[in-house]
């Protein structure tokens, strides 16, 4: 059964839906969203949304989180993927074996005045894509992370490169221009206003108090809890529709890919993954159509949905989240 989110906060999470929503169509324009929606986000108190609250955190429960981010997704897309990225950095922060020196920045990241960002390029099956090499001083990174949301409006990312074939090793950076550092903004078709870019290391250094942590390499291996949370984006794509909509079988569809996706303790979370974001698609599509030739005209509200439901299709997803796409796709299974 899902937890109810506590009133006070599910009455500030609708008033922050409510301003993402009314400008959406101006943030799929520009070139970096609105600090008022991140600030929205802040009064809410959402930058700590998992936080205990002995450090002044939500303490919200996995279904009240996924709650959370589906609705916000539901009224701007692009405004909560950029938030959730910094899930990463709380994440760490909130782990004891942190070193203490990092840690000490949780006050600050609960508080939404340090916001975090992901660059996961020691993380991506395959060759390495970021390497580091530790130096008597700290480390050298090299290499490229292709994919990394939120430049110009994170403040810090959370960096892994692999230092072995089998060992990756984290670290907290500056989102800042500097030595060793190249950066190029990606254009994307869809939530451009996240201003995601390719950053590309050589012999970037990296002190050594800015070190989290080692882990093993194991592609593929990812925590269902952050799956299931990437999977309301997509089910708040498909909850737009829907409440454009009106009554549809759809409705029913929505429910049960939120079920399968809450169940990911027992049904496969890559499927569970795939069905929601095809159902993303398909509600998009079905919206097209109830709108009619309007719908072709950019910037339309179905326009921009089937958008951003596409590129979902790609964007937070794993090959195994590929694979079961493709098969529904393809196959219808």
């Amino acid at each position: 059964m899902r937890m109810t989110i506590p009133l006070e906060l599910a009455t500030k999470v609708e008033s922050a839906s409510r301003l993402l929503r009314a400008s959406a169509e101006k943030t799929d324009e520009a070139s970096s969203i609105p600090t008022e929606h991140f600030d929205s986000l802040t009064d809410c108190g959402l930058y700590g949304a998992f936080a205990p609250s002995t450090v002044n955190g939500l303490e919200l429960d996995l279904d009240q989180l996924c709650a959370v981010v589906e609705q916000l997704a539901s009224a701007c897309l692009t405004t909560t993927f950029v938030w959730i990225q910094h899930f990463r950095l709380l994440a760490a922060l909130l782990d004891s074996a942190t070193p203490k020196e990092i840690r000490a920045l949780l006050p600050l990241a609960v508080s939404g005045q340090l916001k975090g960002g992901v660059a996961l390029g020691g993380l991506l099956p395959g060759p390495p894509r970021l390497r580091a090499i530790e130096t008597k001083d700290g480390w050298r990174i090299d290499g490229e992370a292709p994919w990394v949301s939120g430049w110009g409006i994170v403040d810090v990312i959370f960096l892994t490169a692999r230092q072995s074939d089998d060992t990756v090793v984290s670290f907290v950076i500056d989102a800042t221009v500097q030595a060793g550092l190249e950066v190029t903004r990606h254009r994307l078709s869809a939530m451009n206003a996240s201003s995601t870019v390719r950053l590309i290391f050589t012999d970037f250094h990296v002190p050594v108090n800015r070190y989290v942590g080692t882990q093993p390499y194991e592609p593929g291996l990812e925590r269902p809890e952050g799956l299931r949370v990437n999977g309301s984006l997509a089910l708040g794509v498909a909850r737009r529709c829907c409440e454009l909509l009106g009554p549809t079988p759809l409705d029913d569809a929505l429910r049960r890919c939120r079920d399968d996706l809450d169940a990911y303790e027992t049904k496969d979370i890559y499927v569970s993954r795939a069905r929601a974001t095809e159902l993303a698609v398909r509600a998009a599509h079905v919206l097209s159509v109830s709108r009619g030739s309007q719908s072709a005209i950019s910037g339309d509200i179905a326009e921009r949905t089937t958008r951003e439901a596409v590129l979902l299709l790609v964007f937070a997803s794993r090959p195994a989240i590929k694979e079961a796409l493709l098969n529904l796709m393809i196959d219808g299974d």
